[in-house]
């Protein structure tokens, strides 16, 4: 499971010209599902999510997390992140898991999410023609695999 966690000002999804969800400040997370993920994998990203100190104190030091801050969440589903791009100049996708395993394992990851953050957390709509935007804050952006924990 992958994922790009942007620290923003604000973020929306908007799909067919109509607004699905906005956020002030926290994060966007875009979320990539591997064929082979588990809960596993979404329980350990979730708690490092929640915890993850990207914020900025007093000090101007990053020491808080979004908890901290009382900010919002907003996970997209992006089965581009797991593109291959070995052969040739068309990404593959075959790694990303099929919608019928997909979409479960995201819905999954909301709730934990939400649970272990104690935070909103709004969507997008998974398999949608989204547009998505955002005001990236720092610009602070961090990458997480969870099958590269060490």
């Amino acid at each position: 499971m992958r994922t790009v966690i942007q620290r923003v000002s604000q973020a929306s999804v908007v799909i067919n010209d109509m607004e699905k969800s906005r956020i002030g400040q926290g994060l966007l997370i875009l979320l990539g599902i591997e064929q082979d993920d588990t809960t596993e994998d979404i329980e350990w990203l979730c708690k490092k999510i929640a915890a993850l100190r990207i914020f900025s104190d007093e000090a101007g030091l990053m020491n808080r997390s979004v908890q901290d801050i009382e900010g919002e969440m907003l996970v997209v589903s992006q089965f581009t992140l797991h593109a291959s791009t070995k052969k040739g100049n068309r990404p593959s996708f075959i790694r990303a898991a099929r919608a019928e395993t997909a979409v479960p394992m995201y819905e999954k990851f909301v709730k934990m999410l939400r649970q272990e953050s104690g935070r909103t957390v709004l969507t997008g709509e998974f398999g949608a023609d989204m547009k998505v935007s955002l005001l990236n804050d720092g610009p602070v952006t961090i990458l997480m695999d969870s099958k590269n924990r060490e």
